[in-house]
């Protein structure tokens, strides 16, 4: 970081020009790498299985509790509100991409890195399966855990990094500052003078 943008703004540098937007661009930086790794693994995972492990599309077992499978989502997460509407890729695809436009807002204004990446996955993974809708049958889902019988839906990458993200961003709104180390409102980081 340049000598001349100090981004330590607390009382013990007030004599120094403090720029305390640079911190939060880093982690508006970091959390979009992030989702566009999600996106690069998730579109790259579903471009296997359709063109070479999926051919002939089979069950293809792993173990005793998880196989491979190929299958078209319609709906949302794990099949939800699935139907064969036309109109339904397009609505689906406008939903996500509304909620992605609130949370980059919401990312803009994260000083914490825990949120942030959090914010990321979920990006990274909402963006993946618009791909999907835009240009599939609908969303490529070849994940397939069961038990006894029982499977689980369906699902991908995507819907893996969009379910941690969540999960993240639960614990941290229920043990805030038991996340990642980094209130970068605050300044450099611990180690750096």
């Amino acid at each position: 970081m340049p000598a001349d943008s100090p981004t330590d703004c607390s009382p013990a540098n007030s004599g120094a020009t403090c720029n305390p937007s640079r911190p939060a661009a880093n982690l508006f930086a970091r959390a979009l790498t992030l989702a566009a790794v999600i996106i690069v693994l998730d579109q790259a995972s579903k471009w296997l299985i359709l063109q070479v492990v999926m051919q002939p599309p089979r069950v293809i077992e792993i173990t005793g509790f998880f196989n491979l499978v190929l299958t078209f989502n319609t709906g949302v997460s794990f099949g939800l509100f699935g139907n064969d509407s036309p109109w339904g890729p397009w609505l689906l695809s406008g939903l996500a991409v509304a909620i992605v436009i609130g949370l980059l807002i919401w990312l803009r204004q994260q000083t914490h890195l825990l949120p942030a990446l959090a914010i990321g996955l979920i990006v990274g993974g909402a963006l993946g399966n618009v791909i999907d809708r835009m240009h599939q049958p609908g969303v490529v889902d070849f994940l397939d855990f069961h038990v006894a019988g029982w499977h689980w839906p369906a699902f991908n990458i995507a819907d893996s990094a969009i379910t941690i993200g969540v999960a993240l961003l639960l614990y941290d709104g229920f043990f805030p500052g038991r996340g990642f180390q980094g209130d970068l409102s605050k300044g450099a980081s611990k180690g750096k003078k």
